[in-house]
């Protein structure tokens, strides 16, 4: 039991995130109109280098880092299993995500002296992963029922839900004037493989009885959703080219289908503060291919082996019988119910909400006069960031500082609290030379020096060509 509960939580304990503060806002990289298609937009057209132009992946854990288990520090590891086990909430969680772009492009159009409209499309490919930490299950395995009399360990603990996906998107962005703009964004979601179990009930309880010593109460109703699995899993003779195939065709609108949409804005209050926002993934899933389904439900109550048993042995009842009984009764009342129907799941919605301040306007070297009253060097702001997750919503609030370091460079810097750490301060660059931009973000800078005592690590980079920089 104990090597089971071990093997829970060395597998949940390193996962990704999906907050992008550093790229949110960022508006010299074509890709922050993902964050905001309300945003700014500082490109007159681009296409992103395909499969380069935007490599995400961030790594993090609210409950431990690699360092805490493995340093070299004389402790016994199971000690250290045993204490960061024990130490873990049902609130803890660790998610991922990991986005690949194939291929993006936008362009603005409009009246000839006035393009104040932009479009911009592609396809991306998304993988996403949340599991809560199942403290009352592996208190159950490692722990036992011997010293928990009376007390009852919940399944709602078991909650995870992983998928694999890709997007076809497009949007619109129009600045209706100096002062405001708004965006939207429609969204075709293809499922590749979904596997998710996120609404699980029931308990289990050992309570003192009173025709024996204890009563085992079992009350379960769990179930196991997946869709693009079984098809892989009962095929033995499948190979792997053919794998990748199959994968390629739901890439390519073949897999479970969903609508979705992003909208967002950007107002100048006045010359220098700008406040902006955006609404991510309001949108599902129906998944009706390769579905299966793996529900277990029922209540089953043992009180021990009744005194006439133990009385009978030697009657043609030994202890293999008795037992045999036992399990047979247990496979009845929870015999795995093998479901084929269609389900829906919804995306994990997600919120961007900023506030900054513009200073240091920019200036012509030859009069000395400014390039554009609106323009600045230097920016300052505040973000905040939330996601839609099965128990609650993840938070994050970001403070930022945005900088033109000169034409065609420009560095982003940020401070972070989220439920990974309190100290997480990221760097982003964006560098353009000539027609080629080239962009890098990271965030955690302060636990490079030892990244395996981090609890998140994340990068972004990419490569885009942009025609005619708009920075008149």
């Amino acid at each position: 039991m104990r090597s089971f509960s071990y093997l829970i939580f060395i597998l949940t304990t390193f996962c990704f995130g999906q907050n992008k503060q550093l790229l949110y806002g960022f508006s010299n990289i074509p890709q922050a109109l993902l964050q905001n298609p309300g945003g700014k937009v500082k490109n007159d057209w681009y296409f992103g280098i395909p499969a380069l132009s935007h490599i995400h992946a961030n790594v993090g854990s609210s409950g431990v880092s690699a360092f805490d288990l493995f340093a070299d520090d004389g402790v016994d590891f199971n000690d250290k299993i045993e204490t960061h086990i024990l130490s873990l909430s049902a609130n803890d969680f660790f998610a991922a995500n990991q986005q690949l772009e194939i291929f993006s492009g936008g362009f603005s159009f409009g009246d000839r002296f006035n393009k104040n409209k932009y479009l911009s499309f592609g396809l991306y490919q998304e993988s996403d992963f949340i599991a809560y930490y199942p403290k009352d299950v592996v208190d159950f395995l490692y722990e036992g029922n011997a010293n928990n009399i009376n007390r009852e360990f919940s399944l709602t603990d078991l909650n995870a839900s992983a998928e694999i996906i890709s997007v076809w998107h497009v949007g619109f962005n129009k600045k209706v004037n100096e002062n405001f703009s708004y965006g939207i964004r429609g969204k075709i979601y293809s499922s590749l493989v979904n596997v998710n179990s996120t609404n699980n009930r029931g308990t289990i309880v050992t309570r003192t009885g009173r025709d024996n010593f204890l009563d085992h109460v079992i009350n379960i109703d769990v179930e196991l959703r997946t869709s693009g699995i079984n098809s892989f899993v009962e095929n033995d003779s499948i190979q792997g080219t053919d794998v990748i195939k199959d994968l390629r065709k739901r890439v390519l609108f073949g897999g479970n289908l969903g609508l979705g949409f992003d909208i967002g804005f950007t107002k100048k209050i006045n010359k220098q503060w700008t406040v902006d926002g955006s609404l991510l993934d309001v949108g599902f899933i129906t998944h009706k291919k390769d579905v299966e389904r793996y529900r277990v439900s029922g209540v089953f109550q043992f009180d021990g082996i009744p005194e006439s048993t133990i009385t009978n042995f030697g009657q043609g009842r030994n202890a293999d019988v008795v037992f045999s009984e036992i399990e047979e009764e247990l496979e009845d009342v929870f015999e795995v119910d093998t479901i084929r129907s269609s389900y829906t799941t919804f995306r994990p919605v997600k919120l961007n909400a900023s506030i900054n301040y513009a200073f240091g306007e920019k200036y012509e070297d030859s009069c000395n006069c400014t390039e554009n009253k609106s323009d600045y060097l230097n920016a300052v702001g505040v973000q905040l960031y939330a996601i839609s997750r099965p128990k609650q919503p993840q938070l994050a609030l970001t403070a930022y500082y945005y900088r033109s370091l000169f034409k065609g460079l420009q560095a982003k810097a940020t401070y972070t609290v989220d439920s990974f750490s309190l100290t997480n301060i990221g760097l982003g660059v964006s560098a353009n030379l000539g027609p080629l931009n080239f962009y890098i973000l990271a965030d955690n800078l302060l636990e490079y020096q030892n990244i395996y005592d981090a609890r998140s690590a994340s990068l972004q980079l990419g490569f885009n060509y942009i025609f005619n920089k708009n920075e008149k």
